[in-house]
């Protein structure tokens, strides 16, 4: 069903974001990351105790390519 639509100010949108105005049948905003993190580092919570001696974090990925994002519906 058509709308009638006042002033717009967009900003910003992210790299993986939609902004749409009017009729739409799909929208479909894909994204893909890969995080490394230390031991402890998604903790949440009230008065953690963490003891992580000598840690690391492998950053080496032996493979060149990762997983897509294609024909993601």
């Amino acid at each position: 069903m058509p709308a009638i639509v006042g002033a717009v100010q967009v900003i910003s949108v992210g790299s993986s974001g939609v902004f749409n105005i009017g009729d739409v049948y799909k929208i479909m905003p894909v994204s893909s990351a890969k995080t490394f993190s230390g031991a402890g580092s998604f903790n949440t919570g009230e008065n953690l105790t963490l003891y992580n001696n000598q840690s690391s974090t492998n950053t080496f990925d032996q493979d060149s390519i990762d997983q897509g994002n294609n024909f993601n519906a």
